[in-house]
């Protein structure tokens, strides 16, 4: 039975790298599916999976969760850009619609020595828990909820750290990042708490203890290239980076 084509539907070529595990070879396979504008770039992967188990072969496998944009589990590099060609947006956000019929798309994983491949096009992210673990929180007993007008913070300030906390730590800035730095995922979650009252405490300890976790993860040096940011969905600034070099020579002064 012939299947009608539907408004909207294309012709898409997909290399897709297939890896069985964390220590085997990996290599692209070209695949052909029809694929229609209207759907996600995931919903895409979803009917190459569906066609390849319908034929008795495995599927790829691929990290996703609320497909909002807002958890960073699509951690796809997709024709050597990290989440797509869309700017600040997130693989599961980018639609077919950004391609057209014949066009050839190229998917991989996040590629660097501190995310190594688990299968297929999922990484082991947890070097990003490590160094929030680190210190990405605020340990000290402040009671109960205080009134949200009780400890003033100038707008800026909260504006700055608000925008920090936007960071789905995604992992794109170290995909993007000729050097594999984790800086910005770092400085994002170093800046949200030493911008507000509460982080004030811990300010020293925390930043060294998250460079040191950083560090200790096998993630390269900056070398200021600004890929991090422009490969952001978030559109995390890269000011959080030198604000975080600052706080780590005050700390290294006063606590080291």
């Amino acid at each position: 039975m012939i299947q009608k084509a539907k408004q909207g539907d294309m012709r898409i070529t997909l290399e897709v790298w297939r890896q069985a595990g964390p220590g085997a070879p990996g290599a692209f396979e070209t695949h052909e599916i029809t694929a229609n504008e209207h759907m996600s770039f995931l919903e895409m992967l979803d009917v190459l999976n569906q066609e390849l188990v319908e034929s008795g072969r495995e599927p790829f496998a691929f990290d996703h969760d609320c497909r909002e944009g807002i958890c960073g589990s699509c951690s796809l590099t997709i024709d050597g850009q990290p989440h797509g060609p869309r700017e600040r947006t997130t693989a599961c956000q980018l639609h077919m619609r950004t391609y057209r019929n014949g066009d050839r798309i190229k998917i991989e994983p996040w590629r660097a020595n501190a995310f190594p491949i688990v299968k297929d096009l999922i990484t082991d992210r947890s070097a990003f828990d490590k160094i929030q673990q680190a210190g990405g929180y605020v340990s000290v007993n402040t009671g109960a909820a205080p009134d949200a007008h009780a400890i003033p913070v100038a707008k800026e300030k909260a504006d700055l750290a608000f925008e920090a906390a936007a960071c789905i730590g995604c992992g794109a800035c170290v995909a993007a990042c000729p050097n594999a730095s984790a800086m910005l995922f770092t400085s994002a979650k170093v800046s949200q708490l030493t911008l507000l009252p509460q982080g004030e405490p811990e300010r020293e300890r925390r930043v060294l203890a998250m460079v040191d976790a950083m560090d200790d993860a096998g993630f390269g040096n900056c070398s200021n290239h600004y890929e991090c940011e422009a490969a952001c969905p978030k559109g995390i600034s890269v000011e959080n980076i030198a604000r975080m070099n600052r706080e780590y020579a005050r700390a290294t002064l006063i606590e080291r």
